[in-house]
């Protein structure tokens, strides 16, 4: 089921790269991201109150708020700077240097989490470095 999530994942955030370029036209980049921020802070408490889920806050420990609150500044962050790169990029640029994340990621979770990984995600992974490279040059 997980690879469906991630098939639509993929296709709302392709939506959601054209629909921000289209709507950051006019205005700042960081208020562009307040307003993407509130629009998402809305949805993601609705589905925790509409699913039943709010009980479960008792349940998040000093680990889970601290490494939740580093994510969250780092998608913060994410978010402001691929804001104003698409502010004067093209999306068709702007979007595949972003996804160079995924094989940041990749290295990322063999060196930190320790997961195991084989040589296609290795491969894949270089073929995003090298895209990436041919994108920028």
């Amino acid at each position: 089921m997980w690879k469906y999530y991630a098939l639509l994942s993929a296709l709302f955030a392709a939506f959601t790269s054209i629909l921000a370029k289209i709507g950051v036209k006019g205005i700042s980049g960081d208020v562009a991201t307040a307003v993407r921020t509130v629009v998402i802070l809305v949805i993601a408490w609705g589905i925790v109150l509409f699913g039943g889920q709010l009980k479960q806050i008792r349940e998040i420990n000093g680990s889970n708020l601290l490494f939740l609150t580093l994510s969250g500044v780092a998608t913060g962050l994410s978010w402001i700077f691929y804001f104003k790169a698409l502010q004067t990029g093209d999306v068709s640029k702007v979007v595949p240097i972003d996804k160079l994340s995924v094989a940041i990621a990749i290295g990322l979770s063999i060196l930190i989490l320790k997961e195991p990984v084989d040589l296609k995600t290795i491969l894949g992974a270089l073929m995003i470095v090298g895209g990436t490279l041919v994108i920028i040059w």
